[in-house]
């Protein structure tokens, strides 16, 4: 059997190697090593996929939460209400730009933001949401822009977990998650859905204005070349990243398809195990599955990661220590606070190994490691 990994991106690559490996030697032959065509190209093809008017690259997921509460002109005191259950970056950018990180509960099946809880946090200083859409399922993000909507509020998606995955609405119609808010960002990072070789992001608006500021803050603030009309920074997908995104573009439904394949046969399997509650997918909803996130119930997940550990079967906790206990957030929020189903579901969630080039020999092992261990 071949060694499991969480995601093998070394056999993935193995099978688009010829088309990678052609487009990264036309850029090396080009020289355009930053914005070269290529850039341009692949933001086009992502918005065409997405349904949104402007894609702009820039330089990962952080920078892209960073550029957008940059470009919707957030001050410090501003108040951003968000999930403590998520990566770091979410709430980092926040307390980076001096604006104060107000976390809310999840929802205990889908393991995103609640809307009653967004809207029970929501006072005269609050600016903006930053729902989550984690592990591959969407927030419940119609509910969320009614809330923003009623509230005169800026809606940040942070779709670095699930790019590809699509939301239907009451009125029957379909859209992208990534594209309901304000602005949508995503990550690139390597293990992502949507992965290039090293770092990259991207943010998404329909908005002409707020897609032309986004541009200007993303290249040092300039309006014109060397004309620098307010702050910004220095964040750009290399033309690299840009032709290995092209290629993986055209292949991503294939690689959702591929891992909701491995969701369901996680599914099947854990269907009559009472220590294991398997992932929710909402029915107008598409999970992608970045992570098959199980829930134990009445199981030791130390001993269980240590026994896993033993068969060779990887495992991860994403997150043990949430956002708002973290010690970065001290002095600035109560470390303290009551998140009751986000403090469980720290001490209750474990990852299982997910991606595009499972075998059913890999598949079978991790299976039978953990029922054999639950036994």
């Amino acid at each position: 059997m071949v060694p499991i990994q969480m995601v093998d991106l070394k056999r993935q690559y193995s099978k688009i190697k010829p088309q990678v490996d052609a487009a990264i030697q036309d850029v090396l032959e080009s020289a355009a090593f930053i914005n070269g065509a290529p850039v341009q190209q692949f933001s086009q093809e992502l918005g065409q996929y997405l349904g949104t008017k402007h894609v702009i690259p820039c330089a990962n997921g952080t920078d892209a939460l960073q550029i957008a509460m940059m470009a919707l002109g957030l001050e410090p005191g501003d108040e951003v209400i968000t999930p403590s259950f998520t990566f770091i970056a979410t709430a980092e950018v926040i307390a980076l730009l001096r604006l104060k990180p107000v976390f809310v509960d999840i929802d205990p099946k889908t393991y995103c933001i609640d809307p009653q809880a967004i809207e029970k946090a929501i006072t005269p200083k609050t600016k903006a949401i930053v729902p989550v859409h984690l592990y591959g399922h969407s927030a419940d993000i119609e509910a969320i822009m009614d809330i923003a909507q009623r509230h005169n509020l800026y809606v940040i998606e942070d779709n670095a977990q699930a790019i590809g995955s699509h939301y239907t609405k009451k009125d029957g119609t379909t859209k992208k998650v990534g594209t309901f808010g304000h602005i949508g960002c995503t990550s690139f990072f390597p293990s992502k859905n949507l992965g290039c070789y090293g770092d990259g992001g991207a943010l998404f608006t329909d908005d002409d204005a707020l897609a032309a500021k986004i541009r200007m803050i993303a290249n040092h603030g300039q309006s014109q070349r060397y004309y620098h009309d307010e702050v910004g920074v220095n964040s750009r997908l290399d033309t690299v990243q840009a032709v290995v995104l092209r290629i993986k573009l055209q292949l991503l439904d294939q690689y959702i398809a591929s891992r909701r394949e491995v969701a369901n046969a996680y599914n099947t399997a854990f269907a009559n195990t009472p220590q294991i509650i398997t992932p929710y997918q909402a029915p107008n909803q598409l999970h992608v599955f970045h992570q098959y996130t199980l829930q134990l119930e009445g199981a030791d997940r130390n001993k269980l990661q240590a026994y896993l550990a033993e068969k060779q079967v990887p495992s991860m906790i994403y997150y043990p220590v949430p956002a708002h206990r973290q010690k970065m957030f001290e002095g600035m929020t109560a470390t303290n606070m009551l998140l009751p189903v986000t403090d469980a579901l720290t001490g209750k969630c474990i990852s299982l190994p997910i991606h595009t080039e499972m075998d059913r020999d890999q598949l079978d092992h991790i299976i039978y490691s953990i029922k054999s261990f639950l036994n």
